[in-house]
């Protein structure tokens, strides 16, 4: 299993992957990215299972990759969940429509990250 968690801050990387190796007793299995571009790279050589993904990005942001991803076939069944401080309900809609598949609002609980995670690993 690896998971891709895309985030321009290091420390927002770190809380996201301790949160994940506790839940899913998972050491490795991840890569991590400081932007959509660096993603795009890395998901071009490494297949995983699912993307977590922050919104505000220099280079290449969240939506953008989203959309970017969307229109290739070999990422359109790929799980992405949004994972920002954009909190407003037209940012929601904005990135649902642009395909992700789940949202989760900044700071995240490790409830809240297990519960979207879940139906995507299990």
């Amino acid at each position: 299993m690896k998971i891709l968690v895309v985030d321009d801050s290091r420390i927002m990387r770190s809380i996201v992957k301790n949160t994940m190796k506790t839940m899913y007793n998972m050491e490795d299995g991840f890569v991590e990215a400081e932007n959509g571009e660096e993603a795009f790279q890395i998901l071009k050589s490494t297949p995983v299972n699912l993307v977590l993904l922050d919104w505000n990005m220099p280079v290449l942001n969240g939506i953008d990759l989203v959309r970017k991803l969307r229109a290739i076939d070999k990422y359109k069944m790929l799980p992405i969940i949004m994972v920002t401080s954009e909190a407003a309900k037209y940012n929601v809609i904005e990135a649902v429509k642009a395909g992700v598949n789940d949202y989760l609002v900044k700071p995240v609980t490790e409830k809240n990250l297990y519960e979207k995670v879940k139906k995507y690993l299990e």
